[in-house]
């Protein structure tokens, strides 16, 4: 594994697209722990675009940004993630995976495999838990008994003229997309999920069910296709209500910071994140139970 010494983490950037320009490269350039170094992209134009706003060099040969860089971060499709993580993870660079970690259960297990023989660590960037009210929320329901619970990710992230209604994301609709999110909240909050059952339609509107260890059950709202923009994960119990935060978009460059600085320790000390690959195939297991993409 590369040495970053002591300066900021050198991160490349594999991906040019909408997340990327919007998140992940002004996230790595912004510091200070970490440097956005190179951008790799298919398109040399689009990785030259964006790496020329953040003082970065561009490539479209993906060998020269694992040569060039200390650690990676990834924001391609899931169809496209593992096979260039894999990579990177047999070339020694931790790794800053996008959720899902894979189109498919079996590209995500084949991933985790790697990584693991690889040795090298990872964090998955569930946004959600980096941001403060959230894990104050999180805080509190630690010593909170749950009878019941409520999430829901509703959004206009689909809808025509969104820069997320990518071909991926219709083809495959919002429990791949935004269910990470949720089921990752929702199993930190009210106890590991035992089993989760769904209803409806992926592309319009799907319902969960969830049953936790110690037995409580939670309700589950997934769409992607409604006007505005909805987040919330709801506890209860015989001691009244627990609820997230309201969304605040005004929190983004302190969830930035947060991703940045934990992960430059995560490369430092070659200890994987609490929310690491090995989440994500969680997640994803999750997901193929409610009816997810592939086996």
């Amino acid at each position: 594994m590369t040495d970053p010494g002591s300066g900021p983490v050198r991160v490349g950037l594999v991906g040019a697209g909408p997340w990327a320009g919007m998140f992940h490269a002004p996230m790595l350039a912004a510091g200070p722990a970490t440097t956005l170094s190179w951008v790799y992209s298919r398109r040399l134009e689009a990785a030259a675009a964006l790496a020329d706003r953040h003082g970065a060099r561009a490539t479209d040969d993906f060998d020269t940004l694992l040569d060039n860089c200390d650690a990676v971060s990834f924001a391609v499709p899931p169809d496209v993630q593992p096979g260039l993580a894999v990579r990177a993870a047999r070339a020694g660079k931790p790794l800053l995976l996008e959720k899902p970690i894979g189109l498919t259960l079996e590209s995500a297990r084949r991933l985790v495999d790697a990584i693991d023989d690889a040795g090298v660590p990872t964090q998955l960037m569930l946004t959600k838990r980096f941001s403060p009210g959230v894990r104050n929320f999180l805080a509190e329901a630690a010593d909170f008994p749950v009878l019941g619970a409520r999430a829901a990710f509703v959004s206009e992230a689909f809808l025509p003229g969104s820069v997320f209604a990518t071909p991926w994301r219709l083809r495959h609709g919002a429990l791949l997309d935004v269910g990470p999110h949720v089921l990752d909240v929702l199993d930190a909050a009210a106890g590991p999920i035992e089993s989760v059952t769904a209803a409806g339609d992926p592309l319009r509107w799907m319902a969960l069910t969830t049953r936790h260890q110690g037995g409580a059950v939670g309700q589950v709202s997934i769409s992607s296709v409604v006007p505005g923009n909805f987040w919330e994960c709801a506890l209860f119990g015989a001691e009244g209500t627990l609820v997230t935060p309201p969304r605040d978009e005004s929190e983004r460059p302190v969830v930035m910071r947060a991703i940045t600085d934990e992960f430059a320790e995560v490369v430092r000390t070659g200890v994987p994140h609490e929310l690491d690959v090995h989440r994500g195939l969680y997640l994803q297991r999750l997901i193929q139970a409610a009816g997810g993409t592939g086996t």
